[in-house]
């Protein structure tokens, strides 16, 4: 195949570092949700790659950037009683969430030029490889077009939620493309072709990335705190206020009564056609990693009942995030194994 390394050393040292990738990046999304969480996304007001990745070395320093901050929306209207001590707490939360990135990009980039310097990569492997390292510069930039939603002359006190969705189904697309990358580079073969379990597999990855985007727009909006009952909506299956008259259909991605039993609706879809999965994949080599994915999303279902009744604290967001990115990749490996069963070898070009 085009798309392997030249060599056995160079394959088994590219599938380390697209662990190490993918780890990085499963990392970054739960730094950035916990920079979420904590309120911390606005505390830097600029973006430079190079001085921006020094923090403030001194109390001028410190106070310059406290400065910059409460020229916000989100200072003035909602944060104006903070002190010094608790923006440099959001600032370090914000600060490590870019230093973390620039990482991951160090990491790529050395990386690449490695192998490259080796010869362990062909044009066809290269290319790929290229197109991941892109997809995390784009990363960046879309990182920043979030943040800057909610700086400047605005009344926003918060990133826009579109940006925030698109922000993190960019990080899925990455880290399932490492995922798969590195699945491609291995000496296991899919199994054999069945159209049907194919298909259901690609349907159940696009409802796990759907529902994941339904999440980060809830997220967004902070429409997880909003209902806390369950398995009713304030007192009724569909709540009252699922379509708001000031934003009629715009309310289905922008109320917050409407993401939040979308995104409720949409795990009941996912599990059923989970459990679904299983039964259609009886008896088969693929119904083990059918059998994974429901039993993850079953897990992933009860955990968010849970963490929506507990009002969605912190720790339990969280775990529901990462646990949410697992979900995702077990649905990634389950397309590859139920694709077109191919022999690996070696390429010459």
């Amino acid at each position: 195949m085009r798309h392997m390394a030249k060599s056995d050393a160079g394959q088994k040292w590219i599938r380390r570092w697209l662990i190490l990738i993918a780890l990085l990046v499963y990392a970054m999304i739960l730094i950035g949700g916990m920079t979420r969480l904590t309120d911390s996304g606005l505390s830097i007001t600029e973006w430079d790659v190079i001085s921006g990745s020094v923090p403030p070395l001194g109390a001028e320093g410190w106070a310059e950037e406290f400065a910059k901050y409460q020229q916000t929306a989100e200072f003035q209207q909602q944060n104006f009683n903070m002190t010094l001590a608790e923006f440099k707490y959001i600032y370090w939360w914000e600060w490590g969430h870019r230093l973390f990135g620039r990482l991951i990009g160090l990491v790529a980039i050395g990386g690449l030029v490695w192998f490259l310097a080796r010869k362990w990569v062909g044009r066809g492997l290269t290319t790929r490889l290229i197109i991941l390292i892109a997809l995390g510069g784009l990363q960046g930039a879309i990182g920043w077009w979030m943040v800057s939603s909610g700086i400047g002359e605005t009344d926003r006190l918060d990133v826009a939620p579109y940006r925030l969705m698109t922000h993190f189904v960019l990080a899925l697309i990455i880290i399932g493309y490492t995922v798969w990358l590195w699945m491609d580079l291995g000496g296991r073969t899919r199994m054999e072709r069945q159209p049907v379990l194919a298909g259901f597999a690609l349907v159940l990855a696009g409802l796990v990335f759907v529902q994941m985007a339904s999440g980060a727009l809830v997220a967004g909006l902070d429409a997880g705190r909003t209902y806390t009952d369950w398995p009713l909506m304030d007192g009724a299956f569909v709540p009252a206020s699922y379509i708001r008259e000031d934003l009629g259909w715009r309310s289905l991605f922008e109320g917050l009564a409407a993401t939040q039993f979308n995104h409720r609706v949409l795990a009941y879809v996912l599990w059923a056609a989970a459990l679904a999965g299983v039964a259609l994949s009886w008896g088969k080599p693929a119904a083990k990693s059918f059998a994974l994915l429901a039993t993850l999303v079953t897990l992933q279902a009860a955990w968010g009942i849970y963490t929506l009744v507990s009002g969605a604290p912190l720790e339990l967001a969280i775990v529901h995030q990462a646990l949410g990115v697992i979900v995702f990749i077990t649905s990634i490996r389950l397309v590859w194994l139920t694709r077109s069963p191919t022999a690996p070898r070696l390429a010459s070009s």
